[in-house]
């Protein structure tokens, strides 16, 4: 794999402010997006929606992820990072601009509603930030650049919670969502105005159409499909999606499990999801960086799959609120790490022009969590209870370090080459 270099074209703001400009981008949209669900089910149940209607509109979101990211990954390698973020931010303004509109009682808000989740297949602006991160820097860099994107994770969870339900308490609830509209058209602009046309390079694009051979459309799912058949990156691929589902389960079915089992009010589960967001914002932003110029990737990679199983076998032990806060720092650090750096392996694994495509395939992951879990997840607290989250993220993680361990990460992998 060849050293990536600053590509040209990067205009007034240079390598280093395009950079910047791509941290704050990610912020701004992960925060109008906290916002959002902070109000959701606020709104849903002035429409009259019951829990079930709220957990159909939750799944529609997450299968049009699901089937978007790929599709979007696609697009922001054949067209650039300045039209994928501008699309994302449209899209983004789309949808908030549909739930203010659901927010008037003279107009069909239900259908307001649903019709709200359709521009959610091409809100992509973290895949998009992560192919610009990727595409700006070397190898070496790449664990340490990815990781500092959960400071803007943190950053969106913290303020966008925050705002969301400050301004819905204090000037309606269609407050936050005409904010989250301004904040997302202001994105759209600083995309179209001061992210590059490009960031690949321009032998990059020389090498994505050869002369004589036509474009491929970016809904062609044999060229999506490949990279995922290209050496070393289905096992990686299937370690990313296995070692996350245990606790994603868990994290889409958190809300009632802190209602229900840690006997929590509203505020009391916004101050611990609060402590959840400085922690990543910690550990991924700061420590996985750290660690990662004096770790290969398969050993961090090693480590978050060993640090899942201790926590899980703790979950199924923990009895209240206090247990799990302790629990918290472990389960953060394996989350961060395990995406940070399977995020990183994978864009070493394929060419700098498929980046974007398998930075979408990568966020398809998360919408596959949200498309199972509420039925899943549902299922698994109704018969066994909370327990039964940390016994089967103890045996996934278990199994699969036992494969780790067996079969390790390929050497060309593991290394930046």
């Amino acid at each position: 794999m060849r050293k990536v270099g600053a590509p040209s074209g990067m205009g007034p703001l240079g390598r280093s402010g395009v950079v910047l400009l791509t941290y704050v981008l990610a912020a701004l949209e992960l925060t109008c997006l906290f916002m959002q669900f902070s109000i959701m089910p606020y709104l849903s149940r002035r429409l009259g929606l019951d829990s079930v209607a709220f957990g159909y509109q939750q799944t529609v979101f997450g299968v049009l992820q699901l089937l978007g990211g790929p599709v979007f990954g696609r697009f922001a390698d054949q067209h650039g990072a300045r039209a994928a973020f501008t699309l994302s931010f449209l899209a983004s303004s789309a949808l908030y601009l549909l739930l203010a509109a659901a927010c008037i009682p003279a107009l069909p808000g239900v259908a307001l509603l649903f019709a709200s989740r359709l521009p959610g297949a091409l809100m992509h602006t973290l895949p998009a930030a992560q192919m610009v991160i990727a595409d700006l820097s070397t190898p070496e860099e790449r664990p340490a650049a990815l990781g500092r994107l959960g400071l803007c994770f943190g950053v969106g969870l913290i303020f966008g919670s925050l705002l969301g339900g400050t301004l819905s308490s204090s000037f309606g609830i269609q407050c936050p969502v005409i904010a989250a509209l301004v904040v997302t058209l202001l994105g759209a602009l600083l995309s179209a105005t001061c992210i590059p046309a490009s960031t690949k390079g321009a032998s990059v694009h020389a090498q994505t159409t050869p002369p004589g051979k036509p474009k491929a459309s970016v809904f062609d799912l044999k060229a999506i499909t490949r990279l995922l058949l290209q050496p070393g990156v289905l096992p990686v691929f299937l370690v990313k999606v296995i070692c996350g589902l245990p606790i994603g389960l868990f994290m889409v079915m958190f809300s009632i499990i802190s209602m229900d089992f840690f006997q929590l009010d509203a505020a009391q589960a916004g101050y611990l999801m609060s402590f959840f967001g400085v922690l990543q914002m910690v550990i991924q932003g700061l420590v996985i960086g750290r660690l990662s110029s004096h770790f290969s990737e398969g050993a961090l990679l090693r480590a978050s799959v060993l640090v899942f199983s201790v926590v899980g076998l703790a979950m199924a032990l923990m009895a209240n609120v206090f247990h799990f806060c302790l629990l918290m720092p472990g389960l953060v650090f394996s989350l961060c790490a395990l995406n940070v750096v399977t995020d990183s392996m994978l864009t070493k694994a394929v060419s700098t022009s498929d980046t974007g495509t398998m930075l979408g395939l990568c966020a398809s992951v998360q919408p596959l969590t949200r498309t199972l879990g509420p039925t899943l997840g549902g299922l698994l607290y109704r018969s066994f209870g909370v327990p039964v989250f940390g016994h089967v993220q103890f045996a996934v993680n278990f199994i699969v370090l036992l494969v780790l361990w067996k079969q390790p990460v390929p050497r060309k992998m593991d290394r930046a080459q």
